[in-house]
């Protein structure tokens, strides 16, 4: 049997499309891929903020395991990929959330039947829990990875994991000093140090997620211009400080509470970046029975292939296909 080209791929679905849709009054591309037009949707909110993987405006054709059962909706969130601009330090994290609303209630409109879901992915995971505050009753269900909630990078967890680690003595010292200083150029050197010292983002007993096939894909699809794609690293967000800024004085916990959906939080079991631990404690300190919260072995805050299934099948579950 001769191999299915993307090409035909892409036009075996009931819906593959590339549309404008006015977010926060900014016209935005978002994509829709799915085999037929009656299955559930999920609305995924990649992750950076600004950096728009796996699943972004470019990968029609490129996941049909999942477009078989779900529709993907994916938005190259503004200042990136396919809607790159600049971002300056008025934009606010709740600018987004208006977005992120924006679009639920147009795939609401587009879908009124349909059974829709949000996938929110670290920085996308708080769009998703105050979007989801907010439309509740315009969904039907959430599964975030690498859940935020609050006291990112500046905790006790953090360094204390910085510290046990190889990490040479000169910079210890240094993580002393800016333990009190909470700012934005602080929180991205621990985090860079996390990421060379910790597993905190990649577990190296874990299977690593390969991005061949999807860089190769994104490159050679009929959505993505070469700009696009280099605008999912090299965007808009550049000289934005002030959505970092906000990432690192949130708390999210008393929203947590007020959820009203069947909300699932899939944690790396070694993330550190949204620590596991305190997603746990949270969740059994909201008794709000909608939460719950499942780990995954041998992953870190970027999710291995086998977090990435449990996401899936989570998805399903929530909508009955599993």
């Amino acid at each position: 049997m001769s191999k299915i080209s993307r090409k035909q791929r892409i036009a075996e679905n009931e819906i593959s499309e590339v549309r404008v849709i006015s977010l926060g009054g900014i016209p935005q591309k978002v994509m829709l891929e799915g085999k037929k037009k009656s299955n559930p949707l999920v609305i995924f909110l990649h992750g950076g903020p600004g950096l728009p993987i796996p699943f972004s405006v470019g990968c029609r054709g490129l996941f049909p395991d999942i477009t078989k059962d779900l529709t993907l909706v994916c938005w190259d969130q503004f200042g990136c990929g396919a809607n790159n601009a600049p971002i300056d330090n008025s934009f606010t994290i709740d600018r987004f959330v208006d977005m992120t609303f924006d679009l639920i209630k147009e795939i609401r409109s587009l879908f009124p039947d349909n059974k829709i879901l949000l996938l929110g992915m670290s920085w996308g995971s708080i769009l998703a829990m105050r979007a989801a505050k907010e439309a509740g009753e315009l969904i039907d269900g959430v599964v975030s990875y690498g859940q935020v909630l609050c006291n990112m990078v500046f905790n006790e967890e953090v360094f204390a994991a910085l510290e046990q680690s190889d990490m040479p003595a000169g910079k210890k010292k240094q993580l002393n000093r800016l333990k009190e200083q909470q700012t934005v150029d602080n929180a991205k050197m621990i985090m860079t140090w996390l990421r060379k010292y910790t597993e905190a983002y990649q577990c190296k007993a874990g299977e690593k997620q390969s991005t061949n096939g999807l860089i190769w894909g994104l490159l050679t699809g009929p959505d993505y211009r070469l700009r696009d794609f280099l605008a999912m690293v090299a965007n808009g967000y550049a000289k934005n400080n002030s959505l970092l800024q906000e990432l690192t004085e949130i708390d999210l916990r008393e929203e947590l509470k007020e959820i009203k959906v069947p909300y699932v939080m899939v944690q790396g079991d070694h993330d550190l970046v949204t620590s596991t631990k305190q997603v746990s404690v949270c969740t059994e300190q909201t008794n709000n029975t909608c939460i719950k919260m499942v780990t995954v072995e041998n992953s870190g805050h970027f999710p291995n292939p086998a977090a990435m299934d449990k996401i899936f099948n989570i998805l399903k579950e929530l909508v009955g296909i599993l």
